[in-house]
């Protein structure tokens, strides 16, 4: 059942989302202001025959007509393209993981430690405990330590994928042939699921992905239990 927590967006995990989140309020808060004013403009034209006239013949409303959509455009384009450059930098990584698509599940590969490499498939229905989500839950989580700058290498061997988590603030084309890579870093412990989000077949729907972050000395633990 939906509520109002699950029709907006989810809550932040990352700096990168918090960056995306500021500037959808930002944007959302312009949108606001342009849509008053210009309603209060049209009730206005209909309501007032000289105020009709001053905005259809003025001379000075075409200027602000002209100017205020400038000035609005740049408000939006300059913190819209500081944030694609913060999107496309990558800070010196302490992690790499590769991340590959298939139809239909995911194989994590951690080359900077032993070479580790699992798949990790949805869970079924009939294996499904109490506390696991419907079609979100994996067998094999991708466990990274939080606070610690990591890039993510996807790509694919079939067909193209998408790998995306939005409480992350990441979405990112799986091409075969091809490596794209993205950088994030983790501000909390939790788990954060996400989903296939390119078109990729019949059980397209059936590939999640679920990201475990916990702290470093737990994630060395872990690493040396392979």
């Amino acid at each position: 059942m939906a509520t109002w927590k699950t029709m907006f967006i989810q809550d932040s995990a990352s700096p990168l989302m918090e960056q995306l989140m500021f500037f959808h309020d930002h944007t959302l808060t312009i949108l606001v202001i342009i849509m008053i004013l210009v309603g209060q403009m049209l009730m206005s034209m209909f309501f007032n025959k000289f105020t009709h006239r001053f905005l259809l013949e003025g001379q000075l409303i075409e200027m602000i007509w002209t100017i205020l959509p400038a000035i609005t455009l740049i408000l939006i384009a300059l913190p819209s393209l500081r944030l694609l450059y913060i999107l496309d930098e990558i800070n010196n990584p302490m992690i790499t993981i590769k991340a590959i698509g298939h139809q239909w599940y995911w194989t994590y590969e951690y080359s900077d430690y032993k070479n580790i490499e699992f798949d990790s498939f949805m869970i079924p229905m009939n294996e499904m405990k109490p506390f696991n989500f419907r079609l979100l839950d994996v067998d094999n989580r991708m466990i990274v330590p939080y606070e610690t700058q990591i890039r993510l290498l996807v790509t694919a061997t079939d067909v193209i994928h998408s790998w995306a988590l939005p409480s992350l603030g990441i979405k990112i084309d799986g091409t075969p042939g091809r490596l794209n890579q993205v950088s994030f870093c983790i501000n909390r412990t939790g788990l954060f699921y996400g989903q296939c989000s390119e078109i990729c077949g019949a059980n397209h729907s059936f590939m999640p992905i679920v990201v475990e972050s916990i702290s470093p000395s737990y994630f060395l633990n872990w690493v040396k239990s392979f």
